[in-house]
């Protein structure tokens, strides 16, 4: 079985040395397979004021595809905004766009990844000055425990469950020139969380598609503990920027490590009120969320336009 990996590893390394180097400026990894559709799940409670919604998605290794659970993340400063990474098929391979952070979300290739990612923006909350505001009709939040709340309708008019970019079955969308000029701010790499948070998912085999079949049994957890007095700090490993064309935001950031609670729940969650695993911060009991009636990535199995109502 090793040696199996070991020449696995060897093959894909000898294909993507055999690309041209230029063409993985901002790409992490290209295949000629297309990622699997995107699982059904429910989004979890927020664990805490100021975690931002990182949706699930499909990552390659050797073994082939597997899934990311979406989680709740703590940005590496205030006033960070993520922007997912997506799969974009262009001449014959299927590349990899890793996501970032930064002042606006940009462009991840028009796939809708729910809860607020419809494929374009992220409508699933906002900061004003020093704190988030999350948009209860599509985040799942405890308004009893984080009070800066506020509830805007969604509406998706073509929800799906592609989960790449491009080609004759991928979703149709390019960038526009807001998305263009977003794409030359400055941006952060994921934090040291987020990646030890992909190498778990990775270092399970029940995540990969080979196993699940395109069902991961946790295709979404929460980040679970507490900051200290309830005070945002700042340390979060390699947030290095990708380039310093626009001023690092002056405000103070968040520190800390986090822990991971699956939500086993492969059922459609649209319209539906979510049920998924409580948060345990110790001066809190949890209770249930408000007016978060929302939808997972690409919970839609028809075709046609389609309405959220929440």
């Amino acid at each position: 079985m090793h040696f199996l990996r070991s020449v696995r590893m060897y093959i894909l390394a000898a294909f993507l040395f055999a690309i041209p180097a230029t063409s993985f400026a901002g790409l992490e990894i290209s295949v000629r397979i297309a990622p699997p559709v995107l699982p059904v799940y429910t989004q979890p409670v927020c664990p805490g004021d100021g975690y931002i919604w990182t949706p699930g998605y499909w990552a390659y290794g050797p073994d082939g595809y597997y899934w990311v659970p979406g989680t709740w993340a703590v940005p590496p400063q205030v006033g960070l905004l993520w922007t997912p990474g997506y799969w974009g098929f262009e001449g014959g391979i299927y590349a990899w766009h890793g996501g970032y952070w930064g002042s606006h979300v940009g462009f991840y290739g028009g796939v809708d990844y729910g809860y607020g990612y419809g494929g374009a923006g992220y409508e699933g909350g906002h900061w004003d000055h020093n704190r988030f505001f999350y948009n209860t009709a599509v985040s799942h939040v405890n308004v009893t425990v984080i009070h800066n709340t506020y509830h805007t309708t969604v509406v998706n008019r073509t929800v799906t469950r592609v989960s790449y970019n491009g080609g004759p079955h991928g979703v149709n969308a390019r960038p526009n020139a807001d998305q263009q000029r977003f794409d030359h701010e400055q941006h952060f790499q994921r934090t040291t969380v987020q990646e030890q948070h992909e190498h778990f998912a990775a270092s399970n085999r029940q995540n990969f598609a080979s196993e699940n079949h395109g069902r991961p049994p946790a295709p979404a957890m929460s980040h679970n503990i507490p900051r200290p007095n309830n005070q945002p700090r700042n340390a979060m490993g390699n947030n290095q920027p990708h380039n310093n064309s626009v001023p690092r935001p002056s405000n103070s950031g968040f520190h800390g490590d986090a822990h991971n609670q699956p939500v086993h729940n492969n059922a459609p969650a649209h319209n539906e009120q979510p049920h998924a695993a409580q948060h345990s911060e110790p001066q809190h009991k949890p209770a249930p969320a408000h007016g978060n009636e929302g939808h997972g990535g690409g919970d839609n199995h028809g075709g046609g336009d389609h309405h959220d109502h929440h």
